[in-house]
């Protein structure tokens, strides 16, 4: 059986989509920390079956909108003296600017480089997200 040890101080990200631990890892990146890390994939969860979570021995600074985008089902634990002191649950986010791209063509976002891309969850259930200037549907797989 594989043992992995508790971090004394930092973060635990909890309950990743199986599979969506080395997106999140990468979209962190944590593989150009110099401080220690752990991604676990596949592990067994009694809610989920398998879930993936990444253990971060160190405090950072986490974009939560982003990592509730990437998985809304995520749980942040911050770690100090090897108890956890704050437990964080993740949704998807009202607003993102920057993070989904719109595809249409016709968008003011296509021609204009320097308008941001915003969009607003119209969706929770299906993940659906609005852009905010031609009103075309970005789908998230949660």
């Amino acid at each position: 059986m594989l043992t992995i040890n508790s971090i004394k101080n930092g973060i635990v990200i909890d309950h990743i989509k199986a599979g969506n631990g080395m997106k999140i890892y990468n979209q962190l990146k944590l593989y150009e920390a110099e401080y220690t890390t752990a991604l676990i994939m596949n592990a067994q969860s009694t809610k989920a079956g398998k879930k993936d979570i990444i253990k971060i021995e160190n405090r950072i600074d986490i974009d939560l909108k982003i990592l509730g985008l990437l998985d809304p089902n995520v749980t942040i634990n911050v770690i100090e003296n090897e108890v956890i002191k704050e437990k964080i649950a993740l949704r998807l986010p009202d607003t993102v600017e920057n993070v989904i791209i719109c595809k249409n063509p016709r968008c003011i976002t296509s021609v204009e480089t320097y308008v941001p891309h915003i969009f607003h969850l119209v969706n929770e259930d299906k993940g659906e997200y609005r852009c905010k200037y031609c009103d075309e549907i970005h789908k998230i797989e949660t």
